[in-house]
C-alpha cells in the first residue's frame, strides 16, 4: 500500500505544530510528512506542489488576524483543492471563537450557559439594567481563561461594557501564570532554553496587541467547584475534573481523577455526534440538579499529565461496545493525544481509499 502523505500546517507560533511531528515519527514506516508554513505568501504553491493526502492542523487561538488568515486558507485548501483536514473544518471554525461557539451551541440545541453577544453599546447597557449578576465577560479568542472576567456587580459589568465600546476594549490576561501548578518548574525550563524563553516573550508581546472593541460577550455565571474536561477522539472517550483555583477552573492545571459517571459519556457522544465532531475536548459544568452545560469546545487542547483519565487509579479510555461503555486500560494519550488523533485520521483516510478501490 502506498504511504499516506501529510502536510503539517505550521501557524505563527513557533513549534506549535511539533507534537504532530512527534506523532508522525511513530509511523515513519507507513507515512510521509512535510511541514508547511501556512502563514507565508507562497502557502498555496507549497500545498499544490506537495500532493498531500491530508492536512494535520493546529489552529491558532491567540490573535484575531492570524486566526482569520488560518481559517480563510484552510477553507480554500479543503473546499476548493479538496484536501482532507484533521480536525475537521467545522471543528476548527468553532475552536477559540467563543462568539461563534455560542451561536453553534444554540443552533444545535446543546445545553450551555446563556450567552449574549452585543454589537451595540446601548443594547448591552439596557440588558444590564435587569440582568442577573454576577455575569462573565469573555473575549472571543484566547485560551486558558486568559480572556475571562468575572463581573461581580452591576457597576463592574457596566464599566466592562463601556470599556469595550469606548475603544479601550477587552484584553487578554497576558504573562506568566504564576498561580498555575508547576510554575517554578516551567520558569526553570524556560531559563535553561533561551530560544524557548525568547519565543514565549515574543508571544506575550504579540498577545498584548489583541483588543476586542467592536462587540461584547456576556455569559450567565454558573456556580461551580470544578468543570468536567471530556475528550472524544474517534471512538475513544476520556474525562477528568478541572478544579478551581481562585474563581476559575479554566487554566488552573489542577485536576481531579475521580471515576467519571458513564452518563457523562452518553452526553458527550450525543453532543459531538450532532455534527460529527470527532476530535474534541468539551468542558462542561454539572449543575446541582444533575444537568450538563457545555462551557467550551476545543479541537486542540493542552495536556499537562501523560493521561486524560484514571479509573480506579489506572490510565485508559472508554469505548462503546454493543451499547455498553467498556473501559480499556492503556497508554492512549501519547504526545498529548496527538498520536491518537493521527491514528484516527489515518484510519479514516485508509477506509476511504478502500471504499474507492
Amino acid at each position: 500500500m502506498q504511504k499516506l502523505r501529510f502536510a503539517i500546517l505550521q501557524n505563527e507560533v513557533p513549534d506549535d505544530h511539533i507534537l504532530w511531528e512527534h506523532a508522525c515519527a511513530e509511523y515513519a514506516g507507513q507515512i510521509e510528512w512535510e511541514v508547511v508554513d501556512i502563514t507565508r505568501a507562497d502557502w498555496l504553491e507549497q500545498m499544490r506542489s506537495g500532493r498531500f493526502d491530508g492536512m494535520l492542523a493546529t489552529p491558532p487561538g491567540w490573535t484575531t488576524p492570524f486566526r482569520v488568515m488560518f481559517d480563510e486558507r484552510i477553507t480554500i485548501l479543503h473546499t476548493v483543492l479538496g484536501i482532507p483536514i484533521y480536525p475537521s473544518l467545522e471543528e476548527i471554525q468553532v475552536y477559540e471563537n467563543k462568539k461563534y461557539l455560542s451561536y453553534w451551541l444554540e443552533a444545535n440545541h446543546i445545553p450551555h450557559p446563556k450567552t449574549w453577544v452585543f454589537y451595540y453599546e446601548a443594547e448591552a447597557l439596557k440588558f444590564l439594567e435587569a440582568a442577573n449578576i454576577p455575569l462573565v465577560g469573555k473575549t472571543s479568542i484566547g485560551g486558558g481563561g486568559s480572556g475571562v472576567h468575572i463581573l461581580k456587580t452591576r457597576d463592574a459589568a457596566t464599566e466592562y461594557v463601556r470599556n469595550v465600546f469606548s475603544g479601550k476594549g477587552a484584553t487578554l490576561n497576558v504573562g506568566p501564570k504564576w498561580r498555575k501548578k508547576g510554575f517554578l518548574g516551567r520558569v526553570l525550563k524556560k531559563l535553561l532554553n533561551p530560544g524557548e524563553l525568547k519565543a514565549k516573550l515574543q508571544l506575550y508581546a504579540h498577545l498584548r496587541t489583541e483588543v476586542q472593541k467592536d462587540f461584547v460577550i456576556l455569559q450567565e455565571y454558573i456556580p461551580h467547584a470544578f468543570e468536567w474536561r471530556c475528550v472524544r477522539i474517534g471512538d475513544s472517550y476520556f474525562a477528568h475534573k478541572k478544579l478551581k483555583k481562585g474563581e476559575m477552573a479554566s487554566g488552573s492545571l489542577l485536576k481531579g481523577y475521580d471515576n467519571p459517571p458513564l452518563q457523562l459519556f452518553d452526553f458527550i457522544r450525543w453532543a459531538t455526534d450532532k455534527r460529527q465532531f470527532l476530535s474534541q475536548a468539551v468542558d462542561l459544568f454539572e449543575t446541582e440538579d444533575g444537568r450538563y452545560l457545555v462551557n467550551e469546545m476545543q479541537c486542540i487542547f493542552g495536556q499537562s499529565d501523560p493521561y486524560q483519565m484514571l479509573v480506579d487509579g489506572v490510565p485508559g479510555r472508554y469505548r462503546q461496545r454493543d451499547g455498553e461503555w467498556v473501559f480499556e486500560a492503556g497508554d492512549f494519550n501519547r504526545h498529548e493525544s496527538f498520536q491518537l488523533r493521527l491514528e484516527h485520521f489515518m484510519a479514516m483516510l485508509n477506509e476511504k481509499i478502500e471504499v474507492h478501490a
